[in-house]
């Protein structure tokens, strides 16, 4: 056990960006576990009876097909309550930051409200172009995808704009 973390903490040394890309990708699934969590019981019990209207507004548009009401709903609280974790776990684990939070607060909020856009956009077309292939996976998938547009968005804020030291 020893061994293992002086080889980690030698690759630390060497390579602080690339380690510090890897602890965000892992402590991100902590945010994702998160994600998931919160989908499932959104879909199957928070808004379940919703699932029968459909929703549409503006460019989100939510077929009874892919989830309606309870589908929006479902990804839009599951995002929320994954980018609360999230901002914890980056900003004590990863970044060790210190900035005021007061400081870059409207920043966090700024980066998740762009991701989380895309992201509840996104979900009705990515799962009618992959549900004939995948059936019932495809709301999961489409989540899979959401978060990896995520991390392509947050990845840079954060390490660049919001999770600074003082």
């Amino acid at each position: 056990m020893y061994k293992i973390k002086e080889v980690i903490a030698s690759f630390k040394a060497k390579n602080p960006n690339i380690y510090e890309f890897i602890m965000f990708n892992i402590m991100s699934n902590v945010a994702t576990i998160v994600n998931f969590i919160v989908l499932w019981i959104g879909n199957a019990v928070l808004f379940k009876a919703l699932a029968d209207r459909p929703f549409k507004w503006f460019i989100f548009d939510y077929p009874v097909k892919v989830g309606g009401l309870a589908g929006i709903l479902s990804f839009l609280l599951a995002y929320v309550c994954a980018q609360i974790v999230n901002f914890i776990v980056q900003r004590k684990v990863v970044f060790s930051a210190n900035v005021s939070i007061k400081k870059v607060l409207p920043w966090y909020i700024l980066t998740v409200t762009v991701a989380g856009l895309i992201s509840v956009w996104l979900p009705p077309y990515v799962i009618t172009l992959i549900q004939p292939y995948v059936g019932s996976w495809a709301p999961t998938i489409s989540n899979m995808v959401n978060i990896m547009v995520q991390v392509l968005i947050n990845y840079p804020m954060m390490k660049f704009k919001i999770m600074k030291q003082d």
